[in-house]
Order: structure tokens, then C-alpha cells, then sequence
């Protein structure tokens, strides 16, 4: 998912994408620290993702302090 589907996205759809990937990441991690993980990658994207849909959050949160 690139920055611009996220921020297509409602808050609703984004704390819910969010909640998701945190979850996810928590999984990955599991997965890794068992040596059941075949792409350490993807731990990464996780992270990304994350960012990214906190970057939006904060973008639209100073939007609507400022308007």
C-alpha cells in the first residue's frame, strides 16, 4: 500500500489499517525469533507502514489545528 491509498483512507479505516499492522508486526517478530520466518523483510515493510500511516494521522491532525 503506497502513502497515497493511505491517505485515501477515513480515520475509522486507518486506526483499524494501523491496529492491523501492529498486530501483524507482532507476528512477524514471533515468527523471526523462532526461525520460522523465511523473509526478515517483511519486518520491515511492517515498520514502514506503520510510519506512514502515522504520518498521515499527524498530517491531517495539524490540518485541522490549523483550519
Amino acid at each position: 500500500m503506497e502513502i497515497d491509498d493511505i491517505r485515501a483512507l477515513t480515520e475509522q479505516e486507518l486506526d483499524k489499517e494501523l491496529e492491523d499492522t501492529h498486530r501483524g508486526l507482532m507476528n512477524l517478530r514471533f515468527r523471526a525469533a523462532t526461525m520460522q520466518l523465511v523473509n526478515v523483510k517483511e519486518i520491515r515493510k511492517s515498520r514502514k507502514r506503520i510510519a506512514r500511516i502515522l504520518t498521515v494521522q499527524r498530517e491531517r491532525e495539524l490540518a485541522d489545528s490549523t483550519a
